[in-house]
């Protein structure tokens, strides 16, 4: 099996999906590559997803900042790819300033937002898991940016 630039290879279907007590499993294998057509000053690329995780890269340009914030039912995890990027909690008191290969954790209810620091573009991992008895809704403490003309989806 080859692969081209960071195309990840998958097995075969038949090794991807295992059966536990009656229920299909199916793995899924992933890759990642810096957008090209950034336009906007925020781009999110989606990795993975499941009902109970999820796992994305944000981009971010100059601007790209998000507001204060918190997820009731999320547990987040970010690592800096590449730029640097500072994590502020309630009265923007700095929580972390962060390089490439270093992350954060917030618990789910942690108020945060978080900005690029570096001259070049942010890129972000996230992975967040979710508790689903708590209702999954974002609480925004100060206004959030307009998401159409602010983020671009890949």
């Amino acid at each position: 099996m080859k692969s081209e630039g960071n195309t990840p290879v998958a097995g075969s279907p038949d090794a991807m999906t295992q059966h536990n007590d009656g229920k299909a499993l199916t793995a899924s294998v992933f890759g990642y590559a810096t957008p090209t057509d950034l336009e906007k000053p925020k781009g999110i690329v989606p990795l993975c997803r499941s009902d109970i995780v999820y796992s994305t890269v944000q981009v971010l340009k100059s601007g790209g900042e998000n507001n204060l914030h918190a997820h009731p039912a999320q547990d987040g995890i970010w690592i800096v790819l590449k730029g640097r990027a500072k994590f502020y909690g309630k009265d923007d008191a700095l929580i972390g300033d962060l390089g490439p290969l270093q992350g954060i954790h917030l618990p789910r209810g942690f108020f945060y937002w978080f900005e690029s620091s570096s001259p070049e573009m942010l890129e972000l991992l996230q992975i967040e898991a979710i508790d689903k008895s708590v209702v999954n809704k974002r609480v925004d403490a100060t206004p959030r940016k307009d998401f159409e003309t602010h983020v671009q989806q890949f």
